[in-house]
């Protein structure tokens, strides 16, 4: 598995999704296959492992998808190749299926109606079930991704057309989606049902508009926000400019809070609220409830600066930098031998010794997942002299593994799952250790308007795990 671009080691974070981005260019002012690669530029930091491009000029599609990071995948003279009038994206992170080239997307078909491309953040529960009975129906698959199920369901319930496929799909599969799909002549965006995943739209002059998976991506390509895609509703954007179709929802949405806490990008603004005010609000409330004496507030960067600065605002302790991070560790950086782990980890992360030696550090951090990273920059802050280490985490303790997108590890490798907050603490070593409430949490993000997921918290899925077996598929 490649290497993350963030410091920690593989397994002890909870992993990227994906990232997704589709721009319709209605005044053919826009070189749609430089905007998409800008825009997925911008959502790098949503998946590390491959990208992709696909476009149409209304002739066939194109695409180019390969391994690697966007700047790696796509040079510049294979981007002033991608023009056409229609682009569609994707950066990923394997949550299913296997780390391959043949995996990145988006995927590129040819059904009865004509090509479609499609681009998926997300993961399918029942998409085995559903796999195993398009076999049955005499299915090929070219791929273990579940976005190839969703792909080939769409083509062959196209008889009524496209967007009575769409309905039958999202009636049929079982998990998070947020879709990007174009054709010769639209760009469609789709967001399940639950709103698991996130999905933006903005505007371009006056009849262009760009999709993606969080705002910021907006500013790359000098879009305007326009609003959220809104859970089980169907984006249609075509030469007659945008029509919704909104499917039944008989549901509360559940956006995964995750998005605030750790994946999405600080100058992003998902479902009405912005990550950075989230992400510093977790932080002024984690000091609301503590009373420790300390000399300094750090963080553990990037993800958890925010909230350390939140931190120190609320407790009146001086927040400062006691972790540099070395930010050309890239996916290919070497994975250390055991005998080298502690190497390998200050060459990602090291401590600024003049500025913690002698001194009673609070440690902010946003999550806990394995504690192995953990524990060893609590060492790494007491080689450098710090005098105690207070360990405080923006959220609450990781107990279950998600289903829905994110890459965690088993129920047992989490070691929250199995552990009080006192045995974690002697496992890390910090001199003490707190946590966010699950109630705090949800009152950073609470002028959203919409529900949220806390299953790696508390277990309460937003669905029955049940349903991975569901198979309510019937071709015509």
């Amino acid at each position: 598995m490649p290497v993350p671009t963030d410091f920690r080691f593989a397994g002890d974070r909870m992993e990227e999704d994906c990232g997704v981005f589709g721009v319709y260019d209605a005044e053919g002012s826009l070189h749609v296959g430089e905007a998409a690669y800008f825009g997925l530029y911008s959502l790098q930091h949503r998946g590390q492992e491959s990208a992709g491009i696909a476009v149409t000029d209304g002739s066939g599609i194109r695409y180019v998808r390969n391994k690697g990071l966007v700047p790696e995948v796509f040079d510049q003279e294979t981007i002033q190749a991608l023009t056409g009038r229609i682009a569609i994206g994707h950066v990923r992170y394997s949550t299913f299926g296997v780390s391959d080239a043949i995996n990145a997307q988006p995927l590129v078909a040819r059904y009865k109606h004509g090509n479609l491309a499609l681009a998926h953040n997300g993961n399918l529960i029942n998409a085995p079930a559903l796999r195993s009975k398009l076999e049955d129906y005499g299915a090929i698959f070219q791929t273990t991704v579940d976005t190839e199920v969703i792909l080939n369901l769409i083509a062959r319930l196209s008889s009524d057309g496209l967007e009575e496929a769409i309905h039958k799909m999202m009636k049929s599969v079982r998990g998070s989606y947020a879709l990007v799909m174009m054709t010769e002549t639209q760009l469609i965006g789709i967001r399940d049902p639950f709103g698991i995943r996130p999905l933006a739209l903005g505007r371009i002059g006056e009849d262009s508009y760009v999709l993606a998976s969080e705002s910021c991506a907006f500013d790359a390509v000098g879009a305007e926000f326009v609003r959220d895609v809104h859970p089980g509703e169907i984006v249609i954007i075509d030469e007659n400019g945008l029509r919704s179709i909104q499917m039944p929802v008989t549901c509360r949405s559940k956006l995964c809070v995750f998005e605030f806490v750790y994946f999405a990008r600080t100058d992003s603004m998902i479902d009405g609220v912005g990550v950075y005010a989230a992400r510093k609000a977790a932080g002024m409330r984690l000091a609301a409830h503590d009373d420790v004496s300390a000399d300094m507030v750090i963080a553990v960067p990037d993800s958890a600066v925010p909230a350390a600065i939140g931190y120190a605002e609320k407790s009146g302790i001086p927040y400062g930098e006691g972790l540099a991070k070395n930010r050309y560790v890239g996916r290919t950086f070497i994975q250390p031998e055991q005998g080298m782990r502690e190497i390998g980890v200050r060459t990602k992360l090291n401590a600024l010794t003049k500025n913690v030696k002698g001194k009673r550090i609070v440690m902010v951090d946003d999550s806990i997942v394995r504690g192995t990273t953990s524990r060893k920059i609590v060492d790494m802050l007491r080689l450098a002299g710090a005098r105690e280490v207070h360990m405080r985490v923006s959220s609450p303790i990781v107990m279950h593994p998600c289903f829905f997108g994110i890459d965690t590890p088993s129920e047992e490798e989490l070691l929250g799952s199995h552990r009080t907050c006192e045995q974690m603490r002697e496992y890390i070593g910090a001199d003490s250790l707190k946590f966010l409430s699950l109630h705090d949490l949800l009152k950073t993000v609470e002028g959203s308007g919409c529900g949220f997921c806390s299953g790696c918290f508390d277990g309460d899925y937003p669905m029955p795990l049940s349903e991975s077996e569901s198979c309510d598929l019937a071709i015509e």
